[in-house]
């Protein structure tokens, strides 16, 4: 059997890159993209891998990112953010906009324009990374609530669109992952950022990579719809026992 190839977005840190690593292992090829092209090289050199510089806001950055992807098998829509955390009343709309143009557009274009490549592949898989956010709310995270919203509703929509293709498509919906996601929704302020894992043992980059890896590596026939983890400690977005 040929190698299969897996595209990883938002691979150069945290759940994507851990994502690259558990992929290659069990035998991909993989095609990375993210914006610091940087930090993906290395990483694309110890797997050997592709690294392909790529921004899902923009849509000449999505068409030269996938131009460079001849066939693909997986694709993992992990690129995604939050900024802020205010109240709608005192909503900001840039980081409104910038966490739908990345979390749902870039879903939107970066499916878009691969599904052709995973339908002709016979054998193809979406597995995007949405979060409990998704299926939830809580005070202060309308705006990421309502992304994160779409994006799921986006990719449990191809799942009935595409019924009966050779496609599947697997959420995977993660609680508190400890990663670099509170320090960019909080603007590199660490201090606060760091308050958010406090008193608690969160989910890891890795772990939620294993089981984006367990879910590609499954037999075609068998499609994990959605796949929910949270620490033993969260209950839901809001409620966290902390030591």
């Amino acid at each position: 059997m040929s190698t299969r190839t897996a595209v990883i977005t938002g691979a150069s840190a945290g759940i994507g890159a851990a994502t690259a690593r558990a992929l290659a292992k069990a035998g991909f090829r993989v095609v990375l993209g993210a914006r610091r092209l940087d930090r993906l090289q290395p990483l694309a050199e110890e797997l050997s891998g592709i690294a392909c510089e790529l921004d899902v806001t923009d849509a000449d950055s999505v068409a030269s990112f996938v131009a460079r992807v001849p066939e693909c098998h997986v694709l993992v829509n992990n690129a995604g953010g939050a900024r802020g955390l205010e109240r709608v009343e005192d909503a900001d709309e840039e980081n409104w906009r910038w966490m739908w143009e990345t979390n749902v557009l870039g879903t939107l274009r970066l499916t878009k324009a691969l599904l052709p490549k995973l339908v002709a592949s016979g054998d193809g898989h979406v597995i995007t990374v949405t979060s409990i956010a998704g299926h939830e709310v809580y005070d202060g995270g309308s705006g990421y609530t309502s992304a994160k919203h779409a994006q799921s509703a986006l990719h449990r929509t191809l799942r009935s669109e595409h019924l009966g293709d050779p496609l599947r498509l697997t959420e995977v919906i993660p609680g508190l992952v400890e990663t670099e996601f509170s320090l960019n929704r909080f603007s590199g302020d660490a201090e606060r950022a760091s308050k958010v894992y406090q008193g608690v043992e969160a989910l890891t980059a890795d772990d939620v990579a294993d089981v984006i890896a367990f879910a590609a590596t499954r037999p075609s026939h068998v499609n994990l719809d959605q796949i929910v983890l949270k620490p033993r400690a969260q209950l839901n977005g809001s409620r966290i026992h902390r030591d």
